[in-house]
């Protein structure tokens, strides 16, 4: 008899533990739960951190994986790209300024997926890359992962078997019809640095509180980036007053407010004190090119590019502007951006040249 009820006892406990961890109601319990060591990453597979539900390749966040998006992106050959934030339990970024990054504590990654929808053949879709950045105690380290074709996994590259990058040809189609075939460019560790680069440390770029100062449409509904930040004990606090950039495609917005947001995200980071480009005549961080000549209007360019390119930004004619040769260069040695494209972004050449088409100024 004793037997027969230690059996039923096993027998309803089984039972109920397999309930537990079954569908309840037919919707699967949500799981916030990341593998994150901070003294064993980078992993040596993207699936490890376990920031993605279900099919890897959907990139379906678990809940504190927090999406966002900065007003203006910075050009990568047409990619497409889903960004996210990750921070541990108890811990905070910061404020510090508009056109400063977040603060980031020790522990935070940031999750970069680089992906195309209009893969030829057939319009397919296919994610290139997964670009992490993670907060350790000594400072922000890079981690490179390559989707393979089957798109099930990505697997670290980072390291002394990638330190001169990769390209991998690609062939898609843009927007308006055109088909692009480019040798899509990888970027080794060095690369990442050559342009994630401030006072000699390594940075990230797009998460300044200017660029995140926008609603974004998150599942349950729009909402300021900040304020879900916040709402999600991941940021301590933010002012009211942010003097914030603009998506550059919006033509709702005044012409140079949206060229000066796509100088910011695609120039900037070079082109200020301290960084790769500070050698340059000018500086193109969103603050500081409300004056005109901080953006190179008027300015002598400081190269021997071209007798007939004699001024950074000449007004009223964008092809005798060194800006506007740089942007329609594919040149290794010429173009600008110098690292992250490999073809012309035409979208923003076309407002460069409208912007210095507007310029009427006389220059000394």
């Amino acid at each position: 008899m004793k037997k027969i009820y230690l059996f039923s006892v096993f027998c309803f406990l089984m039972l109920f533990s397999c309930k537990s961890d079954e569908q309840i109601g037919g919707v699967e319990p949500e799981s916030s739960f990341v593998n994150f060591n901070i003294d064993a990453v980078p992993y040596s597979k993207l699936s490890t951190y376990a920031f993605f539900k279900g099919d890897i390749k959907n990139l379906n966040p678990v809940s504190r994986v927090i999406p966002y998006e900065p007003a203006s992106s910075l050009f990568t050959d047409y990619a497409s790209k889903k960004r996210f934030i990750w921070m541990p339990e108890g811990i905070k970024a910061s404020y510090e300024a508009d056109d400063k990054s977040l603060n980031f504590p020790v522990g935070t990654v940031l999750i970069k997926n680089f992906y195309y929808n209009t893969i030829q053949p057939g319009n397919t879709a296919k994610i290139i890359e997964t670009r992490l950045m993670i907060k350790k105690s000594s400072g922000w380290i890079f981690a490179e992962y390559l989707w393979n074709d089957a798109q099930t996994e990505a697997e670290l590259v980072t390291g002394s078997d990638f330190t001169s990058g990769s390209s991998k040809n690609i062939t898609f189609k843009k927007d308006n019809g055109d088909v692009i075939t480019t040798d899509y460019r990888i970027p080794s560790e060095t690369e990442c640095y050559a342009c994630h680069k401030l006072d000699n440390k390594p940075v990230p770029i797009g998460v300044k509180p200017q660029n995140l100062n926008v609603t974004y449409n998150y599942p349950n509904g729009l909402k300021n980036q900040l304020q879900k930040l916040v709402d999600e004990g991941y940021l301590q606090s933010y002012p009211s007053n942010i003097v914030s950039t603009v998506n550059y495609n919006d033509t709702s917005k005044p012409l140079d407010i949206r060229l000066r947001s796509y100088l910011d995200i695609n120039c900037a980071h070079c082109h200020q004190e301290n960084a790769r480009c500070d050698y340059r005549a000018i500086r193109l961080s969103f603050t500081q090119t409300a004056n005109f000549a901080k953006m190179g209007v008027c300015i002598m360019a400081d190269e021997p590019i071209d007798p007939s390119l004699e001024r950074i930004i000449t007004p009223g004619n964008p092809n005798k502007s060194v800006m506007h040769f740089r942007l329609t260069s594919t040149d290794e040695s010429n173009r600008m951006p110098l690292l992250g494209r490999t073809v012309v972004h035409d979208e923003g050449v076309q407002l460069l040249k409208q912007w210095i088409s507007t310029l009427n100024q006389n220059c000394p």
